[in-house]
């Protein structure tokens, strides 16, 4: 609900999310992966999973948490 009305309600605005699930972040134009502290990539969903290995493997535990819960995602 909240990044439908991000995306709906305040169009075309910087808006900063800090989170742990990329789910909640997927669709933004820019994700900053860190790791202990320090930026390690910078990029699109898709750019993040070709090469960077941090950004794969949290993606690949969380959909397989996911699966695991009965979740789709």
């Amino acid at each position: 609900k909240i990044r439908e009305a991000f995306k709906n309600d305040i169009p075309n605005t910087t808006k900063i999310i800090i989170a742990q699930r990329i789910s909640s972040v997927e669709d933004a134009d820019k994700i900053i992966v860190l790791d202990d502290g320090k930026i390690t990539d910078i990029g699109s969903h898709s750019e993040l999973m070709e090469r960077s290995e941090i950004y794969r493997e949290v993606y690949t535990s969380q959909q397989k948490g996911n699966k695991d819960e009965g979740g789709e995602n």
